[in-house]
């Protein structure tokens, strides 16, 4: 099984790949190339990825195996949409297992990984926003307890498309 730790300067290229890599696993079949190239030009560098593991409103884990990264999550502090009743939210910004680990319960470990650190770190709520698109996705949130209360625009390139907001007690 991949070790989980937090993320260094040095996983900011490696990093930068996989986010594109497993977003566009993720999502490429349901969406044009031009609006997945506006997305991924502007969020998966290895530049911004440096920037947000320096970043101290923002926690990034990754997933190694045999020196590669196979996946990783982000947790971001950051204020909540109004949907969220919460006086501590934390958010699970990102969280993706590169398509050759799905299935292993890689995406389970760095979800319970994910839920200590917000319980850790005293939040009372953890949130997130996934597309409503998604089934798979929203299966998995699901299982853990996430519920939905509300939604968001989340602009993919040139096509505003929603995300479902689901919500969860950060207390494991």
């Amino acid at each position: 099984m991949p070790i989980i730790r937090d993320a260094e300067l040095r996983d900011a290229a490696p990093l930068a790949a996989l986010a594109e890599q497993t977003f566009r696993e993720t999502f490429e079949a349901s969406n044009t190339p031009e609006d997945m190239a506006l997305h991924c030009q502007g969020h998966y560098s290895e530049a911004l990825q440096s920037q947000e593991i320096l970043d101290p409103g923002l926690t990034t884990l990754v997933c190694e195996h045999d020196g590669q990264l196979v996946a990783f999550a982000q947790l971001r502090r950051d204020p909540a949409p109004p949907c969220v009743r919460a006086a501590r939210p934390l958010e699970l910004q990102r969280l993706y297992v590169a398509s050759a680990w799905h299935g292993k319960g890689l995406a389970q470990e760095l979800m319970r990984r994910c839920l200590a650190q917000a319980e850790a770190e005293g939040a009372d709520q953890v949130w997130l926003g996934v597309w409503e698109h998604n089934p798979r996705a929203i299966a998995f949130y699901r299982k853990f307890g996430f519920q939905q209360v509300g939604d968001h625009v989340f602009p993919l390139g040139t096509d505003p498309q929603r995300d479902l907001i689901l919500v969860r007690s950060a207390v494991v």
